[in-house]
């Protein structure tokens, strides 16, 4: 119950900082524009708290926290007094309403250059993405790529972290032709070039796992064979096993690494095993029946409840960059182009059927995700944000009718026809907008109902 209320608040934390900024945009270029603001609203529908200032705006936190809108005077929406009508936002030229609808993305991008500067401000790591295992026939081992190497670059593009490479595969999600690799040796200057060729490469796959599907594993240090955590109500407790136990054995058998003592308790769910352990420097031998977990993919596997005592990362295999304000904040431009453009392709992707729909992410996972990341620590919760911020920013801007690329869509056709739209057709694009951005949310959402 307490991870649910946690996460339900992460979420509201997230979603109130991201409309409140989106709407904050629409509502200060309207009021530089002369237009009155009636109503200031994150969320919808009843109203929950409500204050108005010296200018007649009314700001309210509504009950349904999914968004939030600004309300200006127009006339198309009631009687506006004649002295008014100056500030009626439908009398204003089409370049100041043009301003005004593209006011709240341009917000959620500065959003996120401020949130990514303010994360490289706090310095950042990573673990280099060196080459533990090498699947047999995978396309990592066509490709050429062998253990120990380090992945300098994915397409040119360095690669000097876990979360770099990642990120670089997951932008050919959905791609034709071929990855190219390079790789160097340890201790080692010089560069090869490898290529694993791809076709439509995880299109139809939810939730892809790049470095998975590669056959790739990347090295980590050996965890120690002692436990730093029972979880409460496991069979590891219910068995005996304490914090601090080091395994020796189980069955008999003596394992050297920790992956490979848990792939033996997977390969025998609901099955007693015989587990020797050193504890306070006397050997004990327990009996623990490992729980049946199912996977996403059908997969059965057991699970005793158990985590094992972390290994530390060498420093020579850890990537640290600390950043001056300047640096910082170019590093913050940087990194909002290229999500931004990322952000971009993956919707052509999903739109030309490269990427599964079922990769669409509703409020459930949202939340989840603020959740997760809080808990990670404060860089990990800003750069999601910064995420957020931007994937907002990015679908605001479509073309569609109700969103404010459709106003944008609408004044462009304006300011070069010298006329505005027809009411019947932005009537009839707001019924087929509508329809759109509700089929979008039913699906998203049914992703997530899947997902629980």
């Amino acid at each position: 119950m307490l991870d649910f209320l946690q996460t339900a608040v992460w979420a509201l934390v997230a979603l109130g900082v991201l409309v409140s900024f989106h709407e904050f945009g629409h509502f200060i270029v309207a009021r530089w524009c002369g237009v009155k603001v009636l109503r200031f609203s994150v969320g919808f529908g009843r109203r929950l708290f409500s204050r108005y200032d010296r200018h007649g705006t009314e700001f309210t936190i509504s009950a349904i926290p999914l968004g939030g809108y600004v309300k200006m005077l127009d006339e198309r929406e009631g009687v506006v007094a004649p002295q008014e009508l100056d500030r009626a936002f439908n009398r204003k030229s089409v370049w100041a309403r043009m301003a005004i609808a593209a006011a709240g993305p341009v917000a959620n991008f500065l959003l996120a250059i401020v949130l990514f500067w303010g994360v490289f401000l706090g310095g950042t790591s990573g673990p280099v993405p060196v080459v533990g295992k090498v699947e047999p026939g995978s396309l990592a081992a066509v490709a050429g790529l062998e253990q120990g190497q380090e992945i300098v670059s994915v397409d040119d593009h360095s690669t000097p972290t876990w979360q770099a490479l990642n990120w670089r595969l997951a932008n050919r999600l959905g791609d034709t032709g071929d990855i190219k690799f390079t790789v160097r040796y340890p201790d080692s200057s010089l560069e090869y070039h490898m290529y694993a060729d791809i076709d439509r490469w995880l299109a139809g796959q939810e939730v892809p796992d790049p470095l998975e599907e590669i056959g790739v594993s990347l090295w980590v240090p050996e965890a120690s064979m002692k436990l730093s955590q029972v979880m409460p109500g496991s069979p590891a407790e219910q068995g005996g096993l304490q914090v601090g136990d080091e395994i020796v054995a189980t069955d008999g058998r003596e394992f050297d690494t920790w992956d490979d003592w848990t792939g033996y308790i997977k390969a025998h769910p609901q099955q007693p095993v015989q587990i020797t352990v050193l504890r306070d420097g006397a050997e004990q031998v327990l009996t623990v029946t490992p729980d049946l977990v199912k996977l996403d993919n059908g997969e059965q596997i057991g699970r005793v409840g158990v985590a094992p005592v972390g290994a530390s990362w060498p420093e020579d295999k850890v990537r640290r960059y600390h950043y001056g304000v300047l640096s910082a904040f170019e590093k913050g431009l940087e990194e909002t182009w290229s999500k931004t453009l990322f952000t971009l392709d993956s919707l052509k992707k999903l739109l030309f059927g490269q990427l599964s729909t079922r990769n669409l992410s509703g409020p459930i996972t949202i939340a989840k995700v603020a959740g997760t990341s809080a808990n990670a620590g404060w860089q990990s919760f800003l750069s999601l944000l910064a995420l957020l911020s931007i994937s907002l920013g990015v679908l605001n801007l479509l073309p569609i009718p109700v969103l404010d690329g459709g106003h944008l869509l609408y004044y462009g056709i304006e300011a070069i026809k010298g006329s505005p739209v027809s009411e019947r057709v932005q009537m009839i694009g707001l019924q087929v907008g509508m329809a759109m951005v509700l089929g979008i949310m039913a699906l998203a959402l049914y992703n997530d109902i899947l997902r629980l």
